[in-house]
């Protein structure tokens, strides 16, 4: 249970993470939280992964969340004849929307409106940037292009408009059927891509709601749009995603480290999760070790003050899942350490309107400055856990709670553990001398230390936790014997 690291790690599952002993050593590595591209596979094989996840958790004992991340509307080019065609600086090529199988003149689109979202002088990027179009003239169902980074041109390649403007809606019929099976498998949370605006984000909500689930909700970053529309976006979602890959073909890689900064300091004042993802040790797709560039790039992220940090190819596709996962646990301990607390300066200009809110930043306050082993939220939601977690007081915070879908949740919050203890009494006294036991049994306290627990009353209300106390250790289990 002692466990040293505050930022989770998310891991994409694929061919290279379904034989059920790799999982097994992921999440003994310390995997956190699964995710589940619709992007690739099928229902039923994201269902039968799903299930495995679950029973090695189960065995294992761990709190393993599982984010259903949605394809959303990936404009691509077609198919070509021969798989491909090599195009040359300076060489014109036609996009043409009406097009069935593509050759060295002209190829496909799966999304024909992409001519009434360009004109004449636009920059069009494919697969990531590797291939660069400007718009020379668009006529009728043919986008007429001038190559200015040439090279190969893959099947079903993805195109992206530099400064944004593409007008195809963030849910697809595929996403809402896909919605469906999230919630067949009990999805913790629900990956929204390319999201415009707060209204995508409640769409999607209100999909999930009406198939039975109650997912949490992340907004993916991937639009010009969304940084225009951050504020309405942050406020209709539960969580962001700093989807880099995407975002950087849009607004240029050089600026993806600031607004990297800038979201994650953002959703932290909202209280809202943070992922941050794309090429975080793409190395480890093929070498056993990571590059130091990557590295510090993990490490950034870390002190950005993420939540979690996220491997896509890497574990889904890599011929080192588990390694990958080892490297990028360590180097989140490493810098962590180096992080420093801000708690005062972050309290000075804070106003709080819930009890439950103030009695979490009490919690923190008091566990900061008493030096106190650790902070015990006992919790049904998760909502007070998450409030301390939004601020780094050097203290582990430890959520017990008896909902296997909060613990779950929990286990996306930075620096939250999670302890299962059964809520089977009103009894405050009995209650913390439980809470008391449950924390030695984790091996997370000895006795004799100074813990700060939190708790609601009357027991076992949502939402309700009204009180803060400083405990040593062994006090109550000795009243109550």
């Amino acid at each position: 249970m002692l466990m040293t690291r505050q930022t989770k790690i998310v891991a994409t599952l694929g061919p290279a993470s379904t034989d059920p002993v790799v999982l097994e050593k992921m999440i003994s590595a310390g995997l956190n939280v699964v995710r589940v591209n619709f992007s690739h596979g099928s229902a039923d094989e994201h269902i039968g992964r799903v299930r495995m996840v679950r029973e090695i958790a189960a065995r294992l004992h761990k709190d393993i969340a599982v984010m259903a991340d949605l394809q959303g509307p990936k404009i691509r080019v077609g198919l070509f004849e021969n798989g491909f065609v090599q195009l040359d600086v300076g060489s014109s090529f036609i996009l043409d929307a009406q097009c069935k199988m593509g050759n060295q003149d002209r190829v496909g689109l799966d999304y024909p409106e992409l001519v009434n979202d360009v004109k004449a002088g636009d920059t069009l990027l494919l697969d990531d940037g590797k291939i660069v179009f400007k718009v020379k003239k668009v006529a009728g169902s043919e986008i007429h292009v001038e190559t200015l980074v040439g090279g190969p041109l893959k099947n079903r390649k993805g195109i992206n408009k530099q400064g944004g403007g593409l007008s195809a809606p963030a849910l697809t019929a595929k996403d809402m059927e896909d919605i469906r099976t999230a919630v067949a498998f009990e999805a913790d949370y629900i990956a929204v891509s390319f999201p415009k605006s707060g209204a995508d984000m409640y769409m999607a909500r209100e999909l999930t709601r009406a198939a039975g689930g109650h997912a949490l909700m992340i907004a993916k970053i991937e639009r010009c749009e969304a940084l225009e529309n951050i504020q309405e976006l942050i406020k209709s979602c539960d969580g962001l995603m700093v989807a880099r890959g995407d975002l950087a073909v849009e607004i240029g890689d050089a600026a993806v480290p600031a607004e990297q900064k800038r979201l994650i300091r953002a959703a932290r004042e909202h209280n809202k999760l943070t992922i941050t993802a794309t090429q975080m040790m793409e190395s480890m797709i093929e070498s056993p070790v990571p590059t130091r560039a990557e590295v510090s790039d993990v490490a950034n992220a870390v002190l950005d003050g993420t939540d979690a940090v996220m491997l896509s190819a890497e574990t889904a596709a890599g011929k080192f899942p588990v390694e990958t996962i080892m490297a990028m646990s360590r180097t989140c301990i490493e810098a962590e350490k180096s992080a420093k607390s801000t708690l005062d300066a972050d309290f000075l200009n804070r106003k709080f309107t819930r009890v439950d809110q103030s009695i979490a930043m009490a919690a923190l306050f008091t566990a900061h400055h008493l030096d106190v082993k650790a902070i015990a939220a006992l919790t049904q939601s998760g909502s007070t856990a998450l409030w301390m977690s939004r601020l780094n007081c050097g203290v582990p915070i430890f959520a017990l709670t008896p909902e296997e879908k909060t613990r779950r949740r929990l286990s996306l919050y930075r620096d939250v553990r999670t302890v299962m203890m059964q809520y089977e009494t009103e009894d405050r006294e009995i209650l913390l001398a439980k809470a008391e036991k449950a924390l030695l049994d984790a091996k997370v306290v000895e006795m004799g230390d100074l813990i700060v627990i939190t708790i609601g009353e009357p027991i076992g209300k949502s939402g309700g936790t009204n009180t803060m106390k400083i405990v040593r250790i062994g006090e109550h289990i000795g009243q109550t014997q």
